[in-house]
């Protein structure tokens, strides 16, 4: 399972994260918005974004490809320009053991993994540890 997670004016964006027959994942509808002020908020919907996981969806075409949905959220044209002041996360889960992966902007939309930004959790971390981990995270960023 992999979740990724975007602060972005104080605001989270949480898309749905699916994966593709072919392999890769993709952001699709719905994204929750949540202020990164809303604790309540945030632990509910990192809570139903873990318990969805990622929905398997056949592999679009290079015609078929969906635009983006993260600008229509955030109100701006481009992946782009939603990146821009961006901050992006991902909380991995692999055979019952969990990360927190920071990632850095490499610019026109693009994210890489950031080595300096992950958190390892040991095995049989529950999932309630790892959404505080990354709630605070998201409320330490909010605040910078």
């Amino acid at each position: 399972m992999i979740i990724a997670c975007y602060l972005r004016n104080r605001i989270v964006y949480l898309p749905t994260n699916a994966k593709t027959e072919a392999g890769y994942y993709m952001h699709q509808d719905p994204v929750l918005v949540i202020p990164a002020s809303n604790t309540d908020g945030l632990r509910r919907a990192l809570t139903e974004m873990t318990a969805k996981g990622n929905p398997i969806i056949p592999t679009p075409t290079r015609a078929t490809f969906p635009p983006p949905v993260l600008p229509k959220y955030a109100g701006v044209k481009s992946s782009a320009a939603f990146a821009r002041g961006a901050s992006r996360w991902s909380i991995e889960e692999r055979k019952g053991v969990f990360q927190i992966i920071g990632c850095e902007a490499l610019g026109r939309g693009a994210w890489r993994e950031d080595p300096e930004q992950k958190i390892d959790f040991p095995p049989g971390t529950s999932v309630d540890v790892v959404i505080d981990r990354m709630i605070a995270i998201f409320q330490e960023a909010a605040r910078n």
